[in-house]
């Protein structure tokens, strides 16, 4: 193991963290592999034990190692092989061991989004007045395009983005946009909301169970869905997070029936990782994912305001069936938001809530 921790202004824990990880997923280290311990690495790279700590840390929250008390760190990730969770009697022991996931309000300061819609009245006076573009202003569309690469490392262009009232609204889209004859298929426990959505849109959902590291793969296997809608972080309400082997499997599900994923990603912004999790939309080019995620849990639940990614093979077939549909966000809350994200107001209000939430847990 010979890994080299430059200054090029990137912590070293991510540098040995993405090392690490590079070597997992080109089976330097295979699954089952025993890493070097904490002290071990650190005098092999360096740096201190507490950076390695981090980095090790950073890779248990991902799925691609596991610690095991008084043995150490051994390595859980797999490429093409996926291993069911256990199943039975044994999931439920699973999920109550869980802790169930709450909505926490935010907060965003008050003062700010005042001071940022004073600004966009007196920048756009009565251009607020205009109807918006069928997808959404250009200027939101392009701010969120540009957040998420920094954020995320999500590559989007603006015309992929389809911004809209809130997520039970994208919902509806996405049924008329993939069609109602499909079976959707759906994580068991979820957000009740989804499956009523759905069916209020004539579809027919199919429940999966979920394990302690996402939908169990034997119900996959058995599920006929060729969509399957999921909240790959922080599923509400178990609290489960699907490990980078699982999203693997949930990209492979999709390609072997040509089916779908809605990615539902709205808590993931708010997480305690000092990095944020990797989507499935942006873990293989032109992945068949569409990605949804709302401002009404990061700024506030009035900001009835959501955004979804769609796919480039999807563009043209959603031009041709929902390309007539007006957007439902007014303008000004458009020309708000695009401004709360390139201020950096938005980003600075995400990280102060992640720092106290770290400090909580």
């Amino acid at each position: 193991m010979n890994y080299q921790i430059s200054t090029n202004g990137k912590p070293a824990y991510l540098q040995l963290y993405e090392s690490l990880r590079n070597d997992m997923e080109h089976g330097v280290f295979p699954y089952g592999t025993k890493l070097p311990s904490k002290r071990m690495l650190a005098e092999e790279t360096g740096v201190s034990v507490i950076t390695v700590q981090h980095a090790y840390a950073i890779l248990c929250e991902e799925g691609y190692i596991e610690s095991r008390q008084r043995s150490g760190y051994f390595v859980s990730y797999r490429d093409s092989e996926f291993v069911p969770v256990a199943e039975g009697n044994q999931v439920q022991r699973l999920l109550e061991k869980t802790t169930p996931h709450t909505h926490k309000k935010s907060e965003f300061p008050f003062s700010v989004l005042a001071k940022t819609m004073r600004k966009v009245l007196l920048d756009y006076n009565k251009e607020i007045l205009i109807k918006s573009p069928n997808k959404g202003c250009a200027e939101l569309r392009a701010a969120i395009s540009a957040y998420v690469k920094r954020s995320n490392g999500i590559t989007v262009k603006p015309e992929q983005i389809v911004i809209g009232s809130g997520a039970e609204y994208l919902y509806s889209l996405i049924v008329q946009l993939l069609g109602e004859n499909r079976v959707f298929a759906l994580e068991d426990p979820s957000y009740e909301k989804i499956r009523k959505v759905y069916e209020a849109n004539g579809v027919l959902c199919e429940m999966l169970c979920l394990g302690q590291d996402g939908i169990l793969s034997s119900a996959l296997e058995k599920s006929k869905a060729s969509v399957l809608h999921v909240t790959p972080f922080h599923s509400y309400p178990s609290g489960v997070s699907a490990g980078v082997s699982k999203r693997l499997e949930y990209l492979n599900w999709a390609r072997t029936r040509n089916g779908y994923i809605i990615e539902d990603n709205y808590d993931s912004e708010l997480t305690v990782s000092m990095k944020h999790e990797d989507t499935l939309f942006s873990m293989e080019e032109n992945a068949p994912v569409l990605y949804l995620n709302t401002f009404s849990h990061t700024i506030a639940p009035s900001m009835r305001v959501g955004y979804m990614m769609l796919p480039e093979g999807l563009l043209d077939l959603f031009e041709e069936r929902l390309g007539f549909y007006s957007c439902t966000v007014p303008v000004f809350e458009q020309y708000v938001l695009a401004e709360l994200i390139n201020s950096g107001d938005f980003e600075r209000h995400i990280n102060r809530v992640r720092r106290e939430r770290r400090k909580e847990k």
